[in-house]
């Protein structure tokens, strides 16, 4: 250290110093260190001391350490002592310390810390152990011990126990732990209290003793199943609280083992056994340390109507019997055994009406009855019960279907093949079908398009709009949903046929075709076919655009929209609309047949008709198509009969095919010049027609102008006349006028002053006497305003009189009770000796100076010897009055 930083240290000032003196107070310390020798020493107040040049303060007056009862501390590189406890220096003088290691200190004087001496932490109180607690306790140094016993008198020897750094042990309450610097706490141990159905499970850390006396290996775990506080051990380590399963009637506990281990019902367990605990070996069960609790199994509860098939179940020695089945009814309980399981669940008993039966199927060989009655059943044989009755099956018994007689109507029907021979069948009603037990519903497959019309369900004559275009109904483009219904496809296919339609059935079987007439229902068999017609429609008409079941048969209409071109390359269209029928002998089956011979009977007969009204029109030209366009159509489609008419009827002889009449809708150009030439002649000769009209109405308008005026100018002649006298009349009447005009105005003049001098009058005088009231009222409201003030400051006035009077009265009456208290309050006694006080003390006076009377006078005035006589005489009286008139009287 240098000059100039000693010179500054030494002049470090603390509270208590000044130049240099530090004067340290009891239980105070300082440490100063010697420039020269380079030792620290300590110092210790009361005392006064004088820093040297070569002397400094490296430690600012400290208070002394206290450590009070049950309390300690700890400090780090502790002085060393000799056996009388007194502080070893070196030959320098220097405290010596032990460096790195630490002491601890209880309770004492108070002590001073010396030189690199370090107080660790705060001073600590001693920690208690309390019963059922313990301290686990290290040792961090090798160190020997001496135990003796806490409590004086007992057969406990005084023992002495070398622990090596590591060694572990408790140290159990209740006690005060006293700690050493050899040991250290590791945590504090807490008994952990075993309740009723409870067990503590414990392991153990290392080789050990437990508190039963029984050797445990490391590893190894056990339970304690003592009810009551266990305080583990210090190579016992809690794994948890094992709480019991409680096992009623109903429940049992589902365990496996873990390893080879015996139970606590001394039954030898393997390794990955399972079994049951239930009531009947034990009310509450812990599982043991090497038991896993799978679960808990209810019990399983067959009524009088149930029963159940159980699957692998136990033999007597709890080992299941894998592969085994075994049937069980109510009513009973019992619980599932590891192992077990219920096949189909529990299931009631079936009950069979009179209408119903069971089919039943072998599982394996068995014989059923006795005697004649002996019925042997082979693996896969089938048969039926019928009812009514119950029925519990078999192990050996499998119940394949639970089926019902089927009602039948008259119209339904169902299909059943034969799953032995393959054959199929129509059943139809009215009945009620059993199948037998090698039957079977058979369902029947329909092409999808025939699948949907069925379903659809729509009638052929009404909904002819509604019609299929690639698998949807056009209906539903223009926002109508027609509900679809799912096809029982066992149940047989039934179709209405309506009024005046036809349907083809085929039997590709027989290789044979049915026409039906309608209204009838069909019901096809299950080698049976509709034939679907699949027909063309829309405008132009379109193929395939129309599918149905039922051919109608007419009469009805359709229309067809094509083009032709005349012999002058004009090019029109057409949209012509034909009604039909078919010309059908219903008894007639081959003229039946030939009506579905043609698919689209709709697109052959229009593209025939079209074809037809083409070749006619081409050898026409437009002008005279246009004019004839009627009987030219009719005349190409009908033809010509012997006698030159056009006939009445087209006949397709194909199918029957009649046409009956042709309506010409429309004809309309299709060449964009020609429909614009067109357009022109009507329009020329729209105009020709509107000039000419407009010229008739030009020429009525004409003529009837001209009447109109020459009628107006004779009106205009008369009019000027009854104008004429009309104007006569008007002047005699303004001279009339004027004259009695001017003799009103006079009158009136000379009656309007006299009326405004008469008004004027009034107004002065009714302007007088209103004046005149209104002074009067002003008066009277003066008048009756000061009134009033006046009777409201007499009234105020009086009131406050009355205020006085009454305050005077009560002040008096307070006066002359104060004053009649006061008296009595002295007593008479009193009253008469601070009368005669005065006098007396004046003759008193008198005696004492030896003066029989004196009188005293400045010289100024004169006396009356007269009066002074009578004061002289009787003093007893004027002392009195004296005496009274200082006393305080209050006047009321």
């Amino acid at each position: 250290m240098n000059t100039t930083e000693r010179k500054t240290e030494s002049k470090t000032e603390f509270p208590g110093s000044s130049s240099g003196v530090i004067r340290l107070k009891p239980q105070q310390f300082i440490h100063i260190l010697d420039n020269n020798t380079g030792v620290t020493r300590l110092e210790v107040g009361p005392q006064t001391i004088t820093l040297r040049d070569h002397e400094r303060l490296i430690l600012k007056p400290e208070p002394m350490i206290v450590v009070p009862p049950r309390y300690y501390c700890i400090v780090e590189n502790p002085v060393l002592r000799d056996e009388s406890g007194q502080p070893i220096a070196d030959e320098h003088g220097q405290i010596k310390l032990c460096y790195g290691d630490r002491e601890i200190r209880f309770a004492q004087e108070p002590f001073p810390l010396y030189p690199d001496e370090e107080l660790i932490g705060e001073i600590t109180q001693l920690q208690v152990v309390e019963r059922h607690q313990a301290l686990r306790l290290k040792a961090i140094r090798d160190f020997t011990v001496t135990l003796t016993p806490r409590e004086p008198g007992s057969a406990e020897q005084t023992q002495t126990l070398n622990r090596v750094a590591g060694d572990e042990w408790l140290f159990e309450g209740p006690g005060t732990y006293i700690p050493r610097v050899e040991e250290e706490v590791v945590e504090t141990v807490t008994t952990r209290v075993i309740k009723p159905n409870q067990a503590l499970r414990l392991l153990a850390r290392q080789n050990c003793i437990d508190r039963q006396g029984n050797r445990r290996r490391a590893g190894e775990e056990w339970l304690v199943r003592e009810e009551g506080a266990y305080l583990p051990g210090v190579d016992e380590e809690v794994v948890g609280i094992i709480n019991a399963y409680v096992l009623t009637e109903r429940k049992a506990l589902h365990l496996r083992a873990k390893r080879t281990f015996q139970d606590i019902f001394s039954r030898q367990r393997k390794a990955g056994d399972e079994w049951l605990v239930t009531f009947e070996d034990t009310e509450i069960h812990i599982p043991d340390v090497y038991e896993q609790v799978v679960g808990e199994v209810e019990i399983t509860t067959l009524g009088d109507r149930e029963w159940c098939i159980l699957v692998n179940p136990i033999d007597a020695f709890g080992k299941p019997q894998l592969g085994m089945r075994e049937v069980r009814q109510g009513r009973t309980s019992f619980f599932l055994h590891p192992g077990e399981f219920l096949e189909n669940g529990i299931q009631n008993v079936y009950v069979l009406g009179e209408q119903e039966a069971l089919l039943l199927r072998a599982r394996e060989a068995f014989n059923e009855g006795d005697g004649d009655g002996l019925i042997e059943y082979h693996p896969g044989d089938l048969w039926m019960i019928t009812g009514p009755r119950d029925y519990i099956p078999r192990v050996e018994v499998e119940v394949v279907e639970r089926r019902k007689a089927i009602p039948l109507d008259k119209n339904e029907g169902i299909y059943v093949r034969d799953i032995q021979t393959g054959e199929l069948k129509l059943v139809s009603g009215p009945m009620a079908y059993m199948l037998s037990p090698y039957e079977e519903l058979w369902e029947k497959q329909l092409a999808s398009v025939v699948e949907e019309l069925i379903t659809q369900k729509n009638d052929p004559l009404t909904n002819r709009h509604r019609h299929l275009t690639g698998g949807h109904e056009s209906s539903q483009i223009a926002g109508i949903n027609q509900p679809i219904f799912e096809r029982d496809k066992t149940k047989a296919v039934v179709f209405h046929v309506p009024q005046n339609a036809a349907v083809q059935i085929h039997d590709y079987k027989d290789r044979t075709a049915r026409t039906v007439f309608g209204p009838d229902l069909v019901m096809l068999g299950p080698d049976e076919a509709f034939t679907v017609l699949s027909l063309s429609g829309g405008k132009p008409k379109r193929p395939n655009a129309i599918k149905s079941l039922a051919l109608l048969l007419g009469p009805d209409f359709m229309t067809d929209i094509f083009t032709v071109e005349t012999s002058d390359h004009a090019r029109l269209q057409i949209q012509l609309s034909y009604n039909w029928y078919f010309d059908v002998d219903r008894h007639d089956e081959q003229a039946a047949v030939k009506m579905f011979q043609v698919p689209d009977f709709v697109g052959d007969a229009c593209k025939a008709i079209a074809s037809r009204v083409r070749g006619a029109v081409a050898g026409e030209k437009f002008d005279e198509f246009h004019r004839n366009s009627a009987r030219i159509i009719r005349q190409a489609v009908f033809g010509i009969d012997e006698e030159g008419r056009i006939r009445d009827e087209f006949r397709i002889r194909t199918n029957n095919l009649v046409i009956t009449n042709i309506d010409i809708q429309s004809v309309e150009p299709v060449d964009e010049r020609t429909l614009e030439s067109l357009q022109k002649s009507v329009q020329i000769a729209i105009q020709i027609t509107t000039d000419a009209q407009e010229a008739a109405a030009r020429q009525d308008a004409e003529r009837i102008e001209q009447a109109a005026k020459a009628r107006l100018e004779r009106q205009v002649i008369v009019d000027r006349g009854a104008a004429e006298a009309e104007r006569k009349k008007l002047l005699e009447l303004q001279a009339e006028n004027a004259a009695i005009e001017a003799t009103g105005q006079a009158t009136a003049e000379a009656r309007a002053k006299a009326q405004a001098a008469r008004i004027q009058g009034e107004i002065t005088v009714n302007s007088a006497q209103q004046e005149a009231e209104a002074a009067r009222i002003r008066d009277e409201a003066e008048l009756a305003q000061l009134r009033a003030r006046q009777e409201a400051e007499l009234a105020h006035q009086q009131a406050l009189s009355a205020l006085e009077i009454e305050k005077a009265t009560a002040m008096s009456q307070i006066n002359s009770a104060e004053f009649r208290q006061r008296i009595e309050a002295m007593g008479s006694e009193t009253i008469k000796a601070i009368a005669q006080a005065g006098p007396e003390m004046q003759a008193r006076l008198l005696e004492a100076l030896g003066i029989q009377s004196v009188l005293i006078t400045d010289g100024r005035n004169p006396i009356n010897l007269f009066g002074t006589a009578n004061g002289l005489i009787s003093p007893l009286t004027s002392g009195l009055s004296s005496e009274s008139q200082r006393l305080p009287i209050t006047e009321p």
